[in-house]
């Protein structure tokens, strides 16, 4: 599956001011990994956000953000946000600083 290189330029724009990162080709798209941990990504023209348990529900209610159901069950803990919810470079940045927050606060993987 093709994913939208556009806004995957865009997300490694702005963690390149925040982090050091890793992409890798996964779920038919492209992941973004810091510390070894999947942050965000992009399937389609939509962005995967891991916002983690404790932002979840709060995530959900933002407009154009619903369940990622990758697997047809919901992955508590990430998001997917369409394009409407994203075209703004200001809205990406806060959901993508949104997805930092939760990654720092895991171990580093090795």
């Amino acid at each position: 599956m093709a994913y939208d290189e556009g806004l995957a330029e865009r997300i490694r724009d702005v963690l390149s001011n925040h982090c050091q990162f890793e992409e890798k080709l996964m779920f038919g798209g492209i992941c973004f990994m810091v510390n070894g941990h999947m942050c965000a990504g992009v399937v389609s023209d939509t962005l995967m956000a891991r916002v983690g348990p404790e932002q979840y529900s709060e995530a959900l209610k933002k407009k154009h953000a619903r369940k990622m159901n990758f697997t047809g069950r919901p992955l508590k803990g990430m998001v997917y946000v369409e394009v409407a919810g994203i075209r703004a470079s200001k809205a990406l940045t806060q959901w993508i600083l949104l997805c930092l927050e939760f990654v720092s606060t895991l171990p580093p993987k090795k």
